[in-house]
């Protein structure tokens, strides 16, 4: 007889007598009993006079080694011997060689399976599961002919398996046609899916840019019969936020919190981060109170986002500022502000610089000075930006004094006000029609840097037009050059109409064209005709 033929199980007989201490042992289950009447197995009878060969061992257990090796093609039970597995080697390497195949058919794909005749089990699943270089259609095609089965269960192992291999494609209709098996699977065994394995489905769909369908799976864990986790709300509200579907975003965070499920701390900060980019400001604040409930400590840079979302300076219909809104917004940033820790607080200077402009933003411009002099005695130290948005404040609402007092503060503190410093004070005086202290300002800033700004020169020549003094606003106009500043069309523009329109005075205003053709600048047509108009008239 041709030992190739030698079905597996009598192998196994034959190895346990031969490594057996007592050569005469025998086995009395009578369903193997070696006898002329015994029954047949695999199509061979059992010859006595074979099992008493000895000298073909190692061929023997050559044989038992590959098929060890092939996905375990024998089963053997707890007591006695259990049945015979059919799947050999060359069986399971056909298979895997089909799996591998791309541009085989669904129905075809079956076709061929079913022509296999494959004694399914878990581990030859999972062996499939496990295989490289088999493309993701296969596998949901293979797992969809195993669903048909009812030899074998599906369980959480091999729908997880299933899972983690579709997932390292990234590919749209494959996750689609997971989905859709999942929740085949699901349905039919509520047990064989877990909440690991749902939120899996989710990160891929948020991955490949489908959050409606992460949505649905989210919405689909009650019917699958699986519990919601902190990484299920995580990873749907990441999901969703990637394609900046704030509204159901902030449905699924209002879930998370009714439903007391937070994911980890650092997750926490991505939610309420991804609302505040939304603009979702308070629901992002719901979340922080949430956290801050629960006393999970939430670090310094969660209060800074929190802040800065509080205090983005926002607009109503046609621009204007929507006061009533921001005045809400500033009373819960500057509540978020005695929420840092004594160490955060020294370092949060920038968002402490953000609520005072969002204080002077609504015109409230007292609470920013307060502020600054809680900064003063409490820390973090002031800015120049946190003095600049006071005194712009002060100066806008014609609090000169205050604003004087407020630079100098700064001087005090060792700051060394800039030239937009100077030029906020110079624009309330010009605004006030105080010339002269707006010139003591200007002989400061001049003093203190040696480049100054276009802005600078521009609101005293305004100032000077108002007043009209427009021999010292020429002159300023002539100044610029030696502080490095190229007087632009604008200072021209509006320095000659002033001229033609309040002194009709025409010599100064073609003067002054004349020199602007010579620094290459060209009046614009309206004005030059209006300095023909006045000669002519006044000639």
């Amino acid at each position: 007889m041709c030992r190739s033929c030698i079905p597996p199980l009598l192998k196994l007989l034959y190895l346990r007598r031969f490594f057996s201490s007592n050569s005469s042992e025998t086995y009395e289950d009578p369903q193997f009993e070696a006898s002329e009447n015994a029954p047949t197995t695999g199509g061979f009878s059992i010859d006595n006079d074979w099992v008493e060969e000895k000298e073909g061992f190692p061929e023997v257990l050559d044989s038992l080694a590959d098929t060890s090796a092939g996905l375990g093609s024998l089963e053997i039970e707890d007591e006695g011997f259990g049945q015979e597995n059919q799947n050999d080697l060359g069986k399971v390497e056909a298979l895997f060689s089909l799996l591998q195949s791309r541009g085989v058919f669904h129905g075809a794909l079956h076709h061929h399976l079913e022509e296999m005749n494959l004694v399914l089990s878990e581990a030859l699943v999972l062996k499939v599961l496990e295989t490289p270089q088999v493309p993701g259609e296969n596998l949901i095609s293979f797992m969809s002919w195993v669903l048909k089965k009812e030899e074998i269960q599906l369980t959480a192992a091999i729908l997880g398996a299933l899972t983690s291999a579709l997932c390292l494609g990234n590919r749209k209709r494959e996750s689609f046609a997971l989905w859709g098996f999942l929740k085949e699977a699901g349905l039919k065994k509520r047990d064989a899916l877990s909440s690991q394995i749902l939120n899996e489905m989710i990160a891929l769909f948020s991955r490949v840019g489908e959050a409606k369908a992460a949505y649905d799976v989210f919405n689909g864990f009650e019917e699958l019969g699986c519990s919601m986790t902190g990484d299920t709300y995580f990873l749907t509200i990441e999901a969703l936020c990637r394609r900046s579907l704030y509204d159901l975003t902030c449905s699924v965070s209002e879930q998370m919190l009714s439903a007391d499920k937070l994911p980890a701390i650092d997750k926490v900060g991505k939610i309420i981060s991804y609302l505040c980019k939304g603009d979702r400001t308070r629901d992002a604040h719901l979340v922080y109170l949430y956290v801050k409930d629960k006393k999970m400590n939430p670090s310094g840079s969660l209060i800074s986002r929190l802040i800065y979302s509080f205090s983005r300076l926002k607009r109503a219909d046609k621009g204007d500022v929507n006061r009533e809104g921001d005045k809400s917004a500033v009373s819960s940033a500057l509540e978020l502000l005695n929420d840092y820790s004594t160490e955060d607080r020294r370092n949060a200077t920038r968002p402490f610089t953000k609520v005072i402009k969002k204080l002077c933003w609504i015109e409230d411009v007292d609470r920013g000075k307060t502020l600054i002099h809680e900064m003063i005695s409490s820390g973090p130290p002031p800015g120049n930006d946190a003095f600049n948005c006071v005194i712009n404040g002060l100066s806008k609402t014609g609090e000169m004094d205050e604003a004087l007092n407020m630079m100098n503060l700064m001087k005090q503190r060792g700051l060394k006000p800039d030239v937009y410093t100077y030029s906020t004070v110079m624009s309330g005086f010009t605004k006030a029609g105080e010339m002269e202290k707006a010139c003591e300002v200007f002989e400061e800033v001049k003093r203190n840097h040696s480049k100054l700004s276009p802005v600078t020169f521009h609101m005293l020549i305004r100032g000077f037009c108002k007043v009209e003094q427009f021999d010292k606003a020429v002159k300023l106009l002539r100044e610029m050059k030696q502080h490095g500043v190229r007087p632009s069309h604008d200072e021209y523009n509006k320095l000659i109409k002033s001229l033609c329109f309040k002194a009709l005075d025409w010599k100064t205003a073609e003067k002054l064209e004349e020199e602007m053709k010579a620094n290459g600048v060209i009046l614009n047509g309206r004005t030059s005709a209006l300095v023909a108009a006045v000669k002519e008239l006044k000639g």
